[in-house]
């Protein structure tokens, strides 16, 4: 009963995509949307974001990617994988309560008008270009946060050139009112940009 409940959902959401274009997928993969913000309001407690956390971490040095002027660089040598983990929450010691769940993807926003459903880099092979996470991982590099913390693979293939990406993110907390994603949701939209270099030997 559940897999055929799950199987009409997916066969709706094809068919009707305006039932989903509160969800990560609508931004430019099944609806038009540009960003998070075309369904959600930026209406929630989470507004300092110096006790925000949106961190890409190298999953092997465990360092971040983070450069001075706050962006990230992503290099990464042409037919190799590399993994980086998606740190999002809030720090230690904030008197606000804690998001819920996080949701976040990556885009290059000069796909999102074209036909291709992966709407990262061209060229660049990707696992978890998209996610939404329940708050509560742990993670030694912030101990005590409340944060969501996941690891995703990258490639860059024999197509892969530089590129720009915007990592949007979404603290939540409530749930979302079918119809009206406003409704008994709060959240808070950030946007971070990411550069991806290829390095050829």
């Amino acid at each position: 009963m559940i897999r055929r409940f799950i199987g009409l959902l997916v066969i709706a959401t094809i068919i009707s995509p305006a039932v989903a274009i509160a969800y990560p997928p609508a931004v430019g993969i099944i609806g038009a949307s540009r960003s998070c913000t075309d369904c959600h309001t930026s209406n929630g407690p989470w507004t300092d974001e110096s006790a925000t956390i949106v961190d890409i971490l190298d999953g092997a040095s465990r360092r971040s990617l983070r450069q001075p002027d706050g962006q990230f660089l992503l290099e990464v040598e042409r037919g190799k994988t590399m993994t980086v983990i998606t740190v999002i929450g809030r720090r230690a010691g904030d008197v606000a309560l804690p998001p819920m769940r996080n949701a976040w993807l990556y885009i290059d926003p000069t796909q999102l008008n074209t036909g291709a459903l992966s709407k990262f880099a061209p060229g660049w092979d990707v696992n978890l270009p998209m996610a939404c996470r329940i708050v509560g991982d742990e993670i030694p590099e912030y101990p005590d946060a409340a944060v969501t913390a996941l690891p995703m693979k990258v490639r860059p293939g024999d197509a892969a050139r530089d590129a720009e990406l915007e990592l949007q993110v979404m603290l939540t907390t409530g749930e979302s009112a079918k119809g009206n994603p406003d409704t008994w949701l709060e959240s808070n939209y950030l946007v971070k940009k990411l550069t991806l270099k290829v390095v050829d030997r």
